[in-house]
């Protein structure tokens, strides 16, 4: 469920991408509804002829959300309303026969969010898995200080005034 303060992920698939991440929940700038190749749902596994596809992190956006106020034009659209309820996949993964793979993140929209240590893992997981690479069974670890975080921010000018 998302509510106003972000996507919760309350569980995780049996995958080597979600290997030793924790449920949590973070506001980023999801994206969801997305359009998978025809015969996919999005928010179930599923093996077709051309590919495996996983949903990684799946949650449902809330009502507040679906009603689009954050697009332009405006919403909300029937589409995306009738939607409602149905989880959503906001990081996924495919594995084509001959083994390529990839993923796909709407996420990464705030740079805050690389200090959540499961956000950072199950992006670095992805990574990994995706370089045909063994994910270790507690999943990518790599700590990140505040220090980190901010050495190599360019400064932003101030905002210019709105009428």
């Amino acid at each position: 469920m998302q509510s106003d303060l972000g996507a919760k992920f309350l569980s995780l698939p049996n995958h080597p991408i979600a290997r030793g991440v924790k449920p949590y929940q973070i506001k980023d700038e999801w994206y969801f509804n997305m359009r998978f190749a025809p015969g996919l749902k999005g928010n179930e596994s599923q093996k077709t002829e051309k590919l495996r596809f996983w949903p990684i992190l799946l949650a449902a956006p809330s009502d507040k959300v679906r009603n689009g106020p954050y697009v332009y034009p405006k919403g909300p659209y029937p589409h995306i309303q009738q939607a409602k309820g149905r989880p959503e996949a906001m990081m996924w993964a495919v594995q084509h026969p001959n083994g390529a793979s990839g993923f796909g993140f709407t996420g990464g929209h705030f740079h805050d969010n690389w200090s959540n240590d499961d956000y950072r893992k199950v992006v670095l997981n992805a990574i990994v898995w995706t370089a045909g690479v063994e994910v270790p069974s507690a999943g990518v670890v790599a700590t990140v200080t505040p220090a980190d975080l901010n050495a190599n921010l360019d400064p932003k000018p101030p905002r210019k005034k709105t009428n």
